[in-house]
């Protein structure tokens, strides 16, 4: 399952970077419709993001072992209180 933002296609010429989602960590938002998931990068190690995991927030359905498609990798979002 890859979720791509905004419903728009992606640029050739813009990055993206794939990640699996390890693990749920829970709902945030004021209305509990984000969800805040630990992400594992799946590119090859050539650009050296091989196997490092972040937390993002997801808005929409997630579950374990989805596939997302990333615009921007490099911010981590904050944890839940």
């Amino acid at each position: 399952l890859v979720f791509i933002l905004r419903k728009t296609a992606v640029p050739m010429d813009q990055k993206t970077k794939l990640a699996k989602v390890n693990k749920v960590l829970g709902r945030t938002g004021n209305t509990g419709n984000v969800t805040q998931v630990r992400v594992e990068f799946m590119n090859d190690d050539s650009d050296g993001m091989g196997g490092r995991s972040i937390v993002r927030n997801v808005k929409g359905p997630v579950r374990e072992g989805d596939i997302l498609c990333l615009l921007e990798w490099e911010r981590e979002a904050r944890r839940l209180r």
